[in-house]
This record gives C-alpha cells, structure tokens and sequence, in this order.
C-alpha cells in the first residue's frame, strides 16, 4: 500500500514575485472557497486573494474552483487567483460544469510540477471526487502537497475515499494534505487518515459555518513524521469570503 508520498510543497524561494517565507519554514493554506461565493451572496475572488497574501502562504490548496462557468462569469478563476496573488497555479478538473470545469486548485511559490488527478471512488453521476497532487521544492528537497474534497452526504463514500488516498503512491518523501474533508475529527474517515497522516492542530478547529464555526470539516495533514514539523495551526478569521473558513498549517523544514 503506497503512502500518500512526497512532501508538500510550496517554498520559499521567491518565483512570481511573491515575498519569501523565512527560512526553512513553510505556509500551507487549506481552503474551500466556494467558487468565490461569500456569506453575502457576493462572488469575490479579490477576498480570496487578501486571504491568501495576508497569511502568506506557500501553498494554497482551494477546493470548489469554478473555470469559465456560467455561474461566475465564465471566469477562469484559477487563473485569476494567481493573478491577484503572483503565484503559480495548477487546476485538477472533477467535473464539466455551466460550460465550463469545477475542481480544485493548488497555488504556490515556486512552479508546481506533475499535476496529478487522482480520481477517488464515489458516485460519478452525482459528483467526481478527487485528489490533486503536484511536486515543487523547498529549501533543496523535493515536497509533493495534495488537496482533496471527500463526499459530502454519504459516509461509506467519504470512508473509501479516505482509503483510496492512504494507498495512493506518490514516492516516498515528505508529503501535506489539505482539503475539505466533510468529516469530524472523530469520524472514521479522518482515523483512516490520520493512520498515515499525522495532523498538524491539538483538538478540534471548527471551520464550519464561517459565521460561527461549530464543527471541523478542514484539515492540513503531514507525513512523514521527522522531516516537516508542525510548529503552528489555526483556524483565520475570515467569516465572509466563503462558506468555510481558511486552515493555515505551519511547519518547519528539517
């Protein structure tokens, strides 16, 4: 069973013109934006973007990223997040939708490499599930991160898909996982997870719903241990910009 590989990614070094990080440290961000759709009803991706450059992030891990649908405009939003914010993008498709794709996004420092769709087991007809994986470096070492967004309704999906992500192999160095995974802390999904996985935030981080979190459905995790440690996690305080709020994930590069 391969593990969920190499080691996340995002960096310090200064592509784009984004401001490095200090030193072997690196920022993740874990975020469903909601196709930009915030609290108010208002789709702003200049939202997301503050979000993104005020925690300054590394790596930002988006789920439920609209590409040219009705919906929004027929915006490439994608592409416009790392506009606003000078980073490199790499879009992973789960769906056609509107005219257009929805999926997730990975946005980081430096070039992100093999872009990976991992389709997950669940039910097509409804909602492909997925994990995107992509390689970057940090500080000389080769680091994979990967997003995903489990199954909403159906508890057997999200369990599978969580199973399909601990036996996906990516190679064997340090690895982040970020992403929206409809799961409470002590549901089996995240045991599954964390079986592998180590997570990086001591007790529950409601992140659902922004306006008053209760419960946390958003998680960064790490592996393996030794190599990236956790040196902070928290939830932000963005209770507008989308229907959850932000997880920001801070490690160490040893």
């Amino acid at each position: 069973m391969g593990r969920f590989a190499a080691a996340i990614a995002c960096i310090l070094a200064a592509a784009c013109g984004g401001p490095a990080a200090a030193e072997g440290t690196l920022r993740i961000l874990s975020y469903n934006i909601h196709h930009g759709r915030g609290t108010d009803g208002v789709v702003d991706l200049e939202r997301i973007a503050t979000v993104i450059r005020g925690c300054d992030a590394d790596v930002a891990l988006l789920q439920e990223v609209d590409d040219q649908t009705v919906r929004t405009g027929h915006v490439d939003q994608p592409a416009e997040l790392a506009r606003l914010t000078g980073l490199h993008v790499e879009f992973g498709r789960q769906i056609d939708y509107q005219g257009g794709r929805f999926g997730q996004a990975i946005l980081s420092r430096t070039p992100l490499l093999e872009p990976i769709v991992h389709v997950l087991p669940g039910d097509p007809d409804r909602e492909t599930r997925i994990a995107f994986s992509a390689r970057t470096t940090v500080a000389g070492r080769e680091l994979v991160v990967v997003g995903t967004h489990l199954h909403h309704l159906d508890p057997a999906a999200r369990l599978e898909q969580a199973r399909a992500i601990v036996a996906l192999d990516l190679g064997t160095g340090p690895a982040v996982l970020g992403g929206d995974l409809n799961a409470l802390p002590e549901s089996d999904p995240v045991r599954e997870l964390l079986a592998t996985w180590s997570s990086t935030g001591a007790g529950p981080l409601p992140t659902f719903p922004a306006g008053a979190p209760v419960r946390q459905l958003d998680y960064v995790l790490h592996c393996p241990a030794g190599v990236l440690e956790a040196v902070e996690c928290r939830v932000l305080d963005e209770p507008v910009a989308s229907d959850h709020r932000p997880v920001l994930a801070v490690f160490r590069v040893r």
